[in-house]
């Protein structure tokens, strides 16, 4: 899927990280490792072509990402730091839009159920602006579950979530590399999850 050959990036005088390579094929998590400040958004940011690198190369499915960007995102989803909710609509406008433009097959009685395991449901016609920090994460996080593709690439995914929540997103990783997904995703939290392949920024 996305492979990450020798790539480093560099700002200003300073080197953030260098000689990087990331091999995500199906079937696998990548767990970038880093405490606060160590290059961790920044790697994923390069990843998504967001930032470009100094040096090295990305590439998604054999080619340069930069010249199959389309693609690689009809591919993926993306949960970055700043979230892609929109504040004024409601958590149910936001989901629509979300399942509209992924194409999505997922039918009513799973949005149901999704929004009903994450504890959101009594929210479905509350404006996002209304919504507290965790309440918007597991909002944002039910695009895993309703976008429905292969490629998944999260920046601090268990930030603002509790302890339940966490083991939920946690279950949903293993089922999603067990049906050929693959993850790349950052944290400065310790993930209980068996198997992960570990790449420390320090």
């Amino acid at each position: 899927m996305l492979l990450a050959n020798k790539i480093t990036y560099k700002r200003l005088s300073k080197t953030i990280f260098e000689n990087i390579d990331i091999a995500a094929t199906p079937g696998k998590i990548i767990f970038i490792k880093g405490n606060n400040g160590s290059g961790k958004t920044t790697l994923i940011k390069n990843l998504v072509n967001i930032l470009e690198p100094s040096g090295g190369d990305i590439y998604w499915l054999g080619k340069k990402l930069k010249n199959n960007l389309f693609n690689f995102y009809k591919s993926t989803t993306l949960i970055l730091d700043k979230p892609t909710s929109s504040m004024d609509m409601t958590v149910i406008e936001n989901i629509i839009f979300w399942k509209r433009i992924s194409s999505s097959k997922i039918n009513e009685e799973s949005i149901n159920r999704l929004l009903e395991v994450l504890k959101i449901d009594k929210y479905i016609n509350t404006k996002t602006m209304y919504l507290s920090q965790g309440e918007v994460k597991k909002l944002e996080l039910t695009r895993l579950i309703l976008e429905q593709k292969k490629l998944w690439i999260l920046d601090e995914p268990y930030n603002s979530l509790d302890s339940n929540s966490i083991e939920l997103i946690n279950d949903t990783f293993i089922d999603h590399v067990s049906n050929e997904g693959a993850i790349i995703f950052s944290s400065h939290y310790e993930p209980n999850l068996k198997n992960l392949e570990i790449l420390s920024l320090f």
